[in-house]
């Protein structure tokens, strides 16, 4: 965990000193709603799941064409699942994952931009949920249930967004994991073991 803090200060550190160095460099906060599931393994039939993402960006103009954002985002992601009978009850299982994206714009037009590039992440907190009717139960994981995932997950983004104004803007992206899940060996490892996760992106950024 010291390390996930210990890389985030680098990223937050790069972004405050660059500010002082080039004058086109923007800081901004950005927030909205996640549509996730889990691919694979245990969970091929599960459904997607509403969650949200919050954090903060740096944006480097490069060119005319072209901006580097990286960002550090919280990212609330997993999957659910339904099942039919005398109650309807809905399991999901809920990943909390601090993430650092480093995506490259392209300017189509002023206001229009496509992105893509990695992303990191390092799993925080995690819990799972059951809705029987009008009853919910959570259940957090303990540490060492979480120590049975891997901590650090990998994959790539692809986007689009819109600067409506000078400062407001919205974006739009699509997230798939390069990186599996679980430990193969694990309890909750195996379940997870050729899972991957998937994110699709939705939310408001504000730029100062």
């Amino acid at each position: 965990m010291k390390k996930v803090f210990l890389g985030i200060g680098v990223v937050l550190g790069t972004m405050a000193s660059a500010q002082t160095t080039n004058d086109g460099i923007r800081f901004g906060i950005k927030g909205g709603g996640n549509l996730s599931t889990i691919t694979d393994g245990k969970f091929k039939n599960t459904e997607h799941k509403f969650g949200f993402n919050g954090g903060v960006f740096m944006n480097v103009p490069l060119s005319s064409q072209f901006n580097f954002q990286p960002e550090v985002i919280y990212n609330y992601v997993g999957a659910k699942t339904t099942t039919e009978g005398s109650s309807s009850k809905t399991y999901s299982t809920n990943l909390g994952y601090v993430t650092v994206p480093l995506m490259v714009q392209l300017n189509v037009t002023p206001e229009l931009y496509v992105e893509a590039g990695p992303e990191f992440g390092y799993l925080v907190n995690a819990n799972n949920k059951l809705k029987d009717g009008n009853t919910s139960t959570t259940d957090n994981w303990s540490k060492d249930a979480l120590d049975e995932l891997k901590r650090f997950n990998a994959g790539g983004a692809i986007g689009l967004g819109y600067r409506i104004t000078d400062n407001w803007g919205v974006n739009a992206r699509y997230t798939n994991g390069f990186t599996k899940i679980g430990k193969k060996d694990t309890t909750i490892g195996k379940e997870f073991r050729n899972s991957k996760n998937e994110n699709i992106q939705l939310g408001l950024n504000y730029t100062f």
